[in-house]
C-alpha cells in the first residue's frame, strides 16, 4: 500500500520505537528466566568480580526476587511492543487499536495513581509507611539476607538513617530480634568508613550508638522523601516518559485512521 510522506513516517517512527522495547524486554524476560532456572551460574560468575558491591547481590533469595521482577517487566514490554510493531508493520488496525487501548488504560492508570496520591497527599504517607513497616519485618542479617533486607542496607547506608522513623522499627523483625546478639542496630545506621562493605567509622556503634557514630534517631522516610523532591532529573525523566507514551499513542490511532482512509480509497 502507498502512502504519503507522513503516514510513511508515522508508521516506522512507531516501528523503531517498538521494535527498541521489543528487544530490550525479550532481553529483560530472557535474563530473568535464566536467573529463575539457573541462579547458581549466575552468583557463580559474581564471585569472579572482585567487588563488595556486586557480592552483596550473590544470595539466592535476592537473585531469585530480581528473577520474578524482570520476568514481570520483561513480559509486559514483550507484549505491548509486539502488538505495536506488529500491528504498524502489517498495517491492522485491530493490532493497533488494540495496542493505543492498552496504552490508553496504562496512561490512565499512572494519571489516576499521580491524582490520587496528590489529592490523598497524608493517607498516601501514612499508607507508604505502612507497606515500608511490612518489608521491614523480614528484615535479616549474615547469610540470611534477601532482596528487602539488601535494599534496606543500601538505603541507610546512602542516605544517613536507620528504620523509617527510627532504630526501634527493627524490633518488628523476628529475624533481627533472633539474629542480632547484642547489637542495637545494624551496622548500616551507623556512620560508615565504607558503604559498599558496611563497615562502621566507630566499632563500639551497633552496640552503644549515640548521635556523634550513628544516624539512630534519624528515619529514612523523611530523608528519602526530601531527597526524591529534589530530584530534578527524575521529574524530567517521567515527564519524558509521559510524553514518549502519549506520542505513542497518538501514533497508534493516527495510523488507524489512515488505514482505515487508504482502504476505503481502495474499494
Amino acid at each position: 500500500m502507498v502512502f504519503d510522506c507522513g503516514v510513511w513516517c508515522a508508521k516506522y517512527l512507531l516501528c523503531i520505537f517498538n521494535f527498541i522495547f521489543f528487544v530490550l524486554g525479550t532481553i529483560i524476560f530472557g535474563v530473568g528466566l535464566w536467573l529463575a532456572v539457573d541462579k547458581h551460574s549466575l552468583i557463580a560468575l559474581l564471585k569472579l568480580v572482585e567487588s563488595e558491591r556486586i557480592e552483596q547481590f550473590t544470595q539466592p533469595q535476592v537473585i531469585e526476587q530480581l528473577a520474578y521482577v524482570l520476568l514481570v517487566i520483561g513480559a509486559v514490554m514483550f507484549f505491548m511492543s509486539f502488538l505495536g510493531y506488529l500491528g504498524a508493520m502489517r498495517e491492522s488496525r485491530c493490532l493497533l487499536s488494540t495496542y493505543g487501548t492498552f496504552l490508553i488504560l496504562l496512561l490512565i492508570a499512572e494519571i489516576t495513581a499521580g491524582g490520587l496520591a496528590a489529592f490523598y497527599k497524608d493517607r498516601v504517607r501514612a499508607e507508604s509507611k505502612t507497606f515500608l513497616q511490612t518489608t521491614i519485618t523480614s528484615y535479616s542479617l549474615g547469610e540470611n539476607v534477601d532482596a528487602t533486607s539488601l535494599m534496606w542496607n543500601q538505603l541507610m547506608g546512602n542516605f544517613g538513617c536507620c528504620g523509617i522513623t527510627d532504630y526501634r522499627d527493627f524490633e518488628a523483625s523476628p529475624a533481627w530480634v533472633n539474629g542480632k546478639g547484642n547489637r542495637t542496630i545494624p551496622e548500616a545506621c551507623c556512620i560508615l568508613k565504607d558503604v559498599a562493605k558496611l563497615v562502621p567509622r566507630d566499632e563500639d556503634c551497633t552496640t552503644n550508638p549515640s548521635d556523634s557514630n550513628s544516624f539512630y534517631k534519624k528515619g529514612c522516610y523523611e530523608v528519602f522523601t526530601e531527597w526524591l523532591i529534589g530530584q530534578r532529573e527524575l521529574i524530567i525523566g517521567v515527564i519524558v516518559v509521559g510524553i514518549v507514551h502519549l506520542v505513542l499513542i497518538i501514533l497508534a490511532f493516527a495510523l488507524c485512521k489512515a488505514f482505515a482512509k487508504y482502504n476505503d480509497m481502495r474499494l
